[in-house]
């Protein structure tokens, strides 16, 4: 099934070209009036030259008229082989059909409602036969069916005619159109990049990101540069200025010979205010007794880091470097990169 653009969005064309695989754009005079565009044949012409194939309107009030336009475009320097001329169904726009595709033009008969409407489009050789899925669906017709109804036709008596699906509201049209079999179907840029997306997609790209993260990255990649840590002789009040500039939760507390002694945290400190009141900021660290303290290598991988989070339910571990103090890892560091729930 070819994947046609529809829209009249230069920026977007681009972007969506990029892709490399869309077949060919569809536009209309409506698409360029929203886009305010004024000078329809030079646009045409800066579209003819980023999409591998064009489709456009040639409108008249006669067979005589239309094939005229379609050559008067063609002669503006359009690639017959790269440009479909869109005619709205009709006996003149049947009988434009018929002329152009005699002369190795190729055509879409569009704004197509009925089966009979296709029918004449079929048996003029239109190279498409466009049924408008959204509008008709809007009026409360069986969009669907017709659209089934065209493909059958096709199929059963061999017309070299695609039936493209057009009108396309939403991701279900783009669905409705694989499962019908259509040839083609031309979708907005808007629908197109919804296409690839769904919530369970998502949460699995997500869950590998995260995993290869915990797998490759080392703790000292992710730790900060604020290194706080206090000496025996700093109060507690030193230890919140610290805990404070370096927005951590904890300080690594140094012995006098400035090996790791323990860690005080904000844990602690409402503990200790708790049971003694404010006289607790005048305490110098070398009054509290500490347990050995948690610590990881720097070279530790990220893995090794959230076991310990999750085995000991702390929130910081102090990251060492061949026992001489690196920094500090903080919980919510992972936590802010999704890297741990």
């Amino acid at each position: 099934m070819e994947l046609y653009l529809d829209s009249a969005d230069i920026k977007e064309i681009e972007d969506a070209f990029q892709l490399g695989f869309l077949a060919g754009l569809t536009t209309t005079p409506t698409f360029m009036h929203r886009e305010g565009i004024t000078d329809i044949d030079s646009t045409i012409l800066k579209l003819a030259k980023i999409v591998p194939v064009l489709q456009i309107e040639a409108m008249g009030n006669t067979a005589e008229e239309i094939v005229a336009e379609a050559h008067r475009q063609l002669d503006m320097g359009l690639e017959k082989d790269k440009t479909v001329f869109k005619i709205p169904v009709s006996l003149e726009g049947v009988k434009a059909c018929k002329k152009l595709i005699d002369q190795g033009i190729l055509v879409n008969i569009h704004l197509v409602y009925t089966l009979q409407q296709a029918y004449m489009a079929m048996a003029a050789g239109a190279t498409y036969v466009t049924p408008l899925v959204g509008r008709l669906q809007d009026q409360g017709h069986d969009a669907l069916a017709l659209v089934q109804q065209c493909v059958e036709a096709v199929n059963y008596y061999g017309y070299n005619t695609k039936i493209m699906f057009s009108s396309v509201r939403h991701a279900e049209h783009v669905r409705n159109a694989i499962n019908i079999g259509v040839h083609t179907v031309t979708v907005p840029w808007k629908v197109i990049k919804m296409l690839t997306e769904n919530n369970f997609t998502t949460l699995g790209t997500r869950q590998f990101e995260v995993h290869t993260k915990l797998m490759t990255i080392r703790v000292k990649e992710v730790i900060r540069e604020n290194n706080p840590s206090v000496k025996p002789s700093n109060t507690v009040l030193d230890a919140i200025l610290a805990m404070t500039e370096s927005k951590l939760g904890a300080v690594t507390v140094l012995d006098a010979d400035n090996k790791i002694a323990g860690i005080f945290t904000d844990g602690d400190l409402r503990r200790h205010l708790r049971d003694e009141g404010k006289a607790i900021l005048t305490r110098q660290m070398g009054e509290f007794k500490f347990s050995k303290p948690i610590t990881i290598e720097a070279d530790a991988l990220l893995n090794e880091a959230t076991a310990i989070f999750k085995k000991h339910h702390i929130d910081n571990i102090i990251v060492v470097n061949n026992g001489q103090l690196a920094g500090m890892l903080d919980i919510q560091d992972l936590i802010d990169q999704d890297l741990i729930g």
